[in-house]
């Protein structure tokens, strides 16, 4: 059988593609997992006071996570389906990480250096990448989840991307109950929170997103 005609059999009556159905699916998914962590986050650390939103160390914390978010939002869609250009929101997550790396070492450089070892390490360095990443695992069950039912073909790029989202939605979460104020506290912290929960889903993406 001519392969052109074996397409045309196959074809007949599949009527169109539904329209948005990567948003459709990562989209509810991703606001429940942002509600999940945040609500998670408050009850576990407690909300930030008030008067902290008057500085701007929260808002660098949002503008950081969100951003992020939104850049791995994109990676993690074009990754649902079998054919996509990802040059774009690849570099988007670079670039959302450099230039929070280097914002943060550029006011390190610029602290007392009496200053700099508490505004690397804070007062939680050791609990935060991890609190951080478990706060993101409920999230990045129902990521995956959902991309369970569409079509990725890179498995282990799209569980990483995953991850990266989950991650990213938790320390949006997280960012409001952290009393961490040091910018280069969460370039290091953070970033490390976030890329843990990646790794987490690139390893289970080759698993369970096989199809």
């Amino acid at each position: 059988m001519k392969t052109e005609l074996l397409i045309d059999m196959l074809a007949q009556g599949a009527g169109p593609a539904p329209r948005a159905a990567v948003a459709r699916r990562l989209l509810p998914v991703a606001l429940a997992g942002l509600v999940v962590s945040t609500l998670l986050a408050l009850w576990v650390i407690g909300p930030l006071p008030a008067v902290m939103f008057q500085t701007p160390a929260p808002w660098i914390k949002l503008a950081y996570t969100v951003s992020l978010a939104v850049a791995a939002a994109v990676l993690t869609a074009r990754l649902a389906r079998p054919i996509a250009r990802l040059q774009a929101p690849r570099t988007a997550v670079r670039v959302v990480i450099g230039v929070m790396a280097a914002g943060g070492a550029a006011l390190l450089a610029a602290a007392p250096p009496g200053e700099r070892l508490e505004a690397v390490l804070g007062q939680s360095w050791l609990v935060c990448p991890w609190l951080l990443m478990a706060l993101s695992l409920p999230t990045l069950a129902g990521i995956l989840w959902a991309l369970r039912r569409l079509a990725p073909t890179r498995l282990q790029e799209a569980g990483f991307a995953s991850g990266l989202l989950a991650g990213s939605l938790g320390a949006i979460g997280y960012s409001l109950a952290c009393p961490e104020s040091s910018a280069t506290f969460v370039a290091i912290w953070y970033t490390a929170g976030i890329l843990l929960t990646g790794c987490v889903g690139g390893w289970l993406g080759g698993r369970v997103l096989r199809w």
